[in-house]
């Protein structure tokens, strides 16, 4: 008998835990990997395991310049443990394993299994195969085998999901590694994202979250510059889905009719993720970005004027190789008259295998930090001036859960708004659960969240409510949680809690 035949004799059923790294497209994939893992047999280890489970999965991220040595450090890390536990077994995949390949074995060669971006659903088969040959299994595939929504998923939530539309990209911005990663894009057929939706809405989830690397860049496998749009009203047609969300988009493919859309369509939530990267047009032509300011900013006043209270976020990033002062006077300009409600602010980083890592005139770091300060600071002031005009609005909040840190403290639950602003409110007397709606009024702003310090005024029990608690229930019976049938999607990282991806899109 091997050793790991004796590990899960004396064990019983095998545990796993995922580890991820990066971009929403990596959460949805460690969602997948979950439910792969559930359906072969193991159990979640418990919360705070930290690296105690007999398999440990690494979904890795490449897009920053310490990627690597990131890992190599958590490998490290567990090397003692898995030298002391016979049968435990290690797997990376992701961005960083698609692009590193052998040198992960090498590097660390107590890992069992290492698989890229467009094999996820081998991982189970992989593993049994490192167990039964004894050696490490290295298999990268360098085409989407399968599209990620036909295979299992455990999500993390029961009333949010994401739905994946799309996967790769086919932009070449000079700073960004993915579409090497990931491939060219690959469209899902409407009819199989809109069953996967109407299926998610059977079993209570209330609020979805269409996803893809370029989002709004949906059907130019197919053939229709408009299937966006007309996906984004397909999906309010769908009784019972109550929002609906997207990320990322791209302002080169953002069109007037995907903003009417986004206005005409009952849950199509008034929000927006528009990634500006830069506001200097020599800087957007050096990172091989399809459009310059004045069409930025032509975006944003067609959505304001079309969505009045639209919650616009974007990434920035600060220090691109060659700009100058007037180059990121220019990004302050597009700040102040854009008026984002978050911006996720990244100091540029070289990003092994891009363009942008072999350019001249790479800024000194001091520049880089002085100028990420400054921008910091202004948008801090503008995030803050923008959720004050929230104060006295009453708005209907989507009942969160694990958002509000402080919420035992403060005896306060947390929500999302309609624009996706996080408000933490007064506990109500009666039950509130995760899912359900609520009615609050807005009495104070800071500057990443807001404050409903009165009475509820009106709760509203759902669907999504009850299949929280469903869950919850089976979850408290079985520690380890249960496999959610097909086909499954996970839960939205929140925004503009956190940053949108990789600040590449």
């Amino acid at each position: 008998m091997s050793s790991i035949d004796r590990s899960q004799s004396a064990g019983g059923t095998r545990t796993y835990e995922v580890r991820t790294y990066g971009c929403q497209m990596n959460v949805h994939d460690s969602e997948r990997l979950s439910g792969l893992l559930e359906d072969a047999g193991y159990v979640r280890a418990p919360e705070g395991a930290d690296g105690d489970a007999d398999v440990v999965v690494f979904n890795t991220c490449a897009v920053r310049e310490n990627a690597d040595n990131k890992l190599y450090g958590n490998l490290g890390h567990l090397a003692p443990k898995k030298a002391s536990r016979p049968g435990m077994q290690i797997a990376v995949g992701g961005c960083l394993a698609q692009k590193d390949r052998d040198t992960i074995v090498k590097r660390a060669p107590w890992v069992d299994v290492v698989f890229g971006t467009h094999n996820i659903g081998k991982l189970p088969v992989l593993l049994e195969r490192a167990r039964v040959q004894e050696e490490a299994q290295v298999e990268i595939a360098e085409s989407l085998e399968a599209f990620p929504s036909t295979l299992p998923t455990r999500r993390e939530s029961a009333y949010a999901a994401w739905v994946s539309i799309s996967v790769g990209c086919n932009n070449t911005c000079t700073f960004c590694i993915v579409p090497a990663l990931r491939g060219k894009e690959k469209d899902r057929r409407p009819g199989d994202i809109l069953a996967e939706v109407e299926a998610l809405v059977a079993e209570g989830v209330s609020e979805i979250t269409l996803l893809g690397q370029n989002v709004n860049a949906y059907g130019s496998d197919i053939g229709d510059r408009e299937a966006f749009s007309k996906l984004l009203r397909a999906c309010g047609n769908i009784n019972g889905l109550e929002r609906v969300r997207f990320t990322s988009p791209h302002p080169r493919d953002f069109t007037d009719d995907v903003i009417a859309a986004m206005a005409e369509t009952p849950n199509a939530m008034p929000q927006l993720h528009m990634p500006l990267q830069s506001g200097s047009d020599p800087v957007l032509k050096a990172m091989r970005r399809s459009y310059r300011q004045e069409r930025y900013l032509g975006i944003i006043e067609k959505v304001r004027a079309a969505i009045p209270h639209a919650a616009i976020t974007t990434d920035i990033i600060v220090g691109f190789p060659g700009e100058t002062e007037e180059d990121f006077e220019q990004t302050l300009h597009v700040v102040r008259e854009a008026r984002f409600a978050q911006a996720f602010t990244f100091q540029y980083s070289k990003r092994p295998g891009t363009p942008a890592a072999e350019m001249e005139n790479q800024i000194p770091k001091a520049v880089v930090q002085e100028r990420y300060e400054r921008l910091v600071a202004l948008q801090e002031e503008i995030s803050w001036d923008e959720n004050k005009k929230q104060v006295g609005r009453t708005l209907e909040l989507m009942v969160a859960e694990g958002e509000g840190r402080k919420d035992g403290a403060t005896h306060r639950l947390s929500g999302r708004a309609p624009d996706n602003r996080l408000v933490h409110f007064t506990k109500p007397d009666q039950e509130v659960r995760p899912g359900d709606v609520v009615t609050v009024e807005i009495t104070y702003a800071a500057p990443h969240h807001l404050l409903a310090e009165g009475a509820v005024l009106d709760v509203r029990r759902t669907r999504a409510g009850d299949a929280w608690e469903k869950r919850n229930t089976a979850e408290q019976a079985k520690p380890a949680g249960v496999l959610l049938g097909l086909p499954k999607i996970g839960v939205p990282e929140p925004q503009p809690a956190v940053a949108s991806g990789c600040g590449c899109d």
